[in-house]
């Protein structure tokens, strides 16, 4: 299975989740807490990347959830 990147966005108001190279979103959510539980599942399910865009579309947040090949040190 690819990774594709699951994306939190804005959408009419509401938040989208939408799987990179989708052309529609997966789900539609009143808040953006619920967008980002359900994508983070995705997400881990995926082994892929969570992204989280603010409401201005700009990404605010983002966390891996497959296998990094360099893992940061610290």
């Amino acid at each position: 299975m690819s990774k594709k990147n699951v994306h939190v966005v804005p959408h009419q108001g509401d938040w989208g989740v939408k799987v990179e190279g989708n052309s529609k979103l997966s789900k539609v959510f009143d808040t953006q807490a619920e967008a980002s539980s359900y994508a983070r599942q995705r997400a881990i399910d995926n082994s892929s990347e969570l992204l989280i865009h603010g409401k201005d579309g700009q990404i605010r947040d983002k966390n891996s959830y497959g296998n990094d090949s360099h893992p940061p040190k610290g």
